[in-house]
């Protein structure tokens, strides 16, 4: 597979950009030749698996699907369970940088253990293989992981998908979950809520302009995933500049001030070398196919936190999220984007377990 993807690398054919366009039009050509070069003479994926293989991890099957997990216990037997849930176009590398601050902190109250699967259809969980596999059936899938693994309460917490997928967990299992932390939420507004303030006035207006220019992916991977997929499952520069760019639209701070080559290019390998990036699509088709049945339909009464970072995509008002959620912290990071976790590693842990610490 790897003597392949270098020899996709050295034969790729790449389109002319207008002069100066920069990002102005998708992913940059100069940004993406950059990051193809150091791909294919300078990426050293060994190196990255034996990070990966450091983690221990489990393979279980759920439900006819395949799901893959981190699983890293803390040496503290006191130590909080916690569900850690990624998105797209994400995955379980997102948190290589947190584990470790999670698992072994200097004060034995802050302890975690972590258990991160990829979700259905993404990385080392594989491709799906039948419809349905939509946010609350994985949230289901996940809950029954953790009983499996032997953890009757745990915390759960997400960003992007894993906020749909750890808020349908709190909401099927409300005695199971002691907190639920969301590092990005969306919600509706409230028939009878009170105006927005300001800034979230100005944040409203900041996603409605991200709708017109920025959401296009949506469309596509909503309706016609499979289309897009036999393009990205077959070419590695066509796959890194469809995930690279949404690293960047999506950060506090320019790519490359928020992650390395290193960082981009192994988030892209746990898509090439598994064969998952047609199938990780799929998620926003199921979601459009389930509408109301793939979220929960009542208030989460768990108690949530919510970390709102500077560089999210979108921020709703918080009376709105109030309204939907039993919001018992709110916090502003001062830096990190929607990739919390691997943008702002130290920032993320610290956001954590302050949640956590405040439901003790």
């Amino acid at each position: 597979m790897l003597a392949d993807l270098h020899d996709r690398l050295t034969r790729t054919r790449l389109p002319n950009a207008v002069a100066a366009v920069g990002w102005d039009q998708g992913t940059d050509r100069d940004l993406l030749v950059a990051l193809l070069e150091h791909w294919r003479d300078g990426y050293d994926w060994r190196a990255q698996e034996a990070r990966l293989n450091a983690i221990p991890q489990l393979v279980t099957e759920v439900d006819g699907q395949r799901i893959h997990l981190l699983h890293a216990r803390s040496p503290h037997e006191g130590a909080t369970p916690l569900l850690l849930s990624h998105g797209w176009p994400g995955s379980v590398v997102e948190f290589l940088d947190v584990i470790e601050p999670l698992t072994h902190p200097d004060d034995p109250a802050d302890a975690f253990h972590v258990v991160a699967p990829s979700l259905p259809g993404f990385g080392w969980s594989g491709p799906t293989h039948e419809r349905g596999w939509h946010p609350r059936r994985i949230a289901s899938a996940f809950a029954e992981v953790m009983a499996r693994l032997g953890y009757d309460r745990f915390g759960a917490q997400g960003g992007d998908w894993g906020s749909v997928v750890s808020s349908n967990v709190a909401d099927l299992h409300p005695d199971r979950v002691l907190g639920l932390h969301l590092n990005f939420v969306a919600v509706a507004a409230p028939a009878d809520g009170p105006p927005p303030t300001v800034d979230e006035l100005a944040a409203l207006d900041a996603m409605k302009a991200w709708r017109r220019t920025g959401a296009g992916y949506q469309e596509i991977q909503g309706t016609r995933p499979q289309t897009l997929g036999y393009a990205l499952e077959d070419s590695p520069a066509g796959l890194a500049a469809w995930i690279v760019e949404k690293f960047r639209e999506w950060s506090d701070a320019d790519l490359l001030d928020a992650f390395t080559l290193d960082q981009l290019l192994t988030n892209v390998m746990a898509y090439w070398v598994t064969g998952t990036a047609t199938s990780s699509l799929r998620i926003y088709w199921e979601m459009r196919q389930a509408g109301a049945g793939a979220v929960p339909q009542r208030r989460v009464e768990v108690p949530t936190g919510v970390a709102e970072y500077p560089g999210e995509i979108t921020r709703f008002p918080r009376s709105w999220v109030e309204h939907r959620y039993a919001v018992t912290r709110w916090s502003t990071p001062a830096r990190g984007g929607h990739f919390a976790a691997m943008e702002a590693p130290d920032v993320f842990v610290d956001d954590v377990r302050a949640f956590f610490r405040s439901l003790a």
